[in-house]
């Protein structure tokens, strides 16, 4: 019997997609099967599409929160941000 195995990303090993449809439909499909939030994103090492469990809102200074931009904030722990 032969299984399908998706090709992964030599720099994160996500699975890619070959284009945004077909990625969004995947998150689609992983929302209504595990109730599982995901967002699509185009790699920037391979250049095919991904999905990530981040919103992508936090990360992009160009969509902004309140009037103010949202930093991603370090997930290191024990760590505080400098003061300036």
């Amino acid at each position: 019997m032969h299984y399908f195995t998706p090709r992964r990303c030599p720099g994160s090993a996500k699975i890619m997609y070959h284009d945004q449809a077909k990625a969004a439909k995947a998150a689609e499909r992983s929302y209504i099967e595990r109730g599982t939030r995901l967002w699509v994103y185009r790699c920037g090492i391979c250049g095919s599409w991904h999905l990530t469990s981040h919103d992508p809102s936090l990360y992009d200074p160009a969509i902004r929160e309140g009037g103010r931009r949202a930093k991603p904030r370090s997930r290191k722990r024990g760590y505080k941000p400098r003061r300036r």
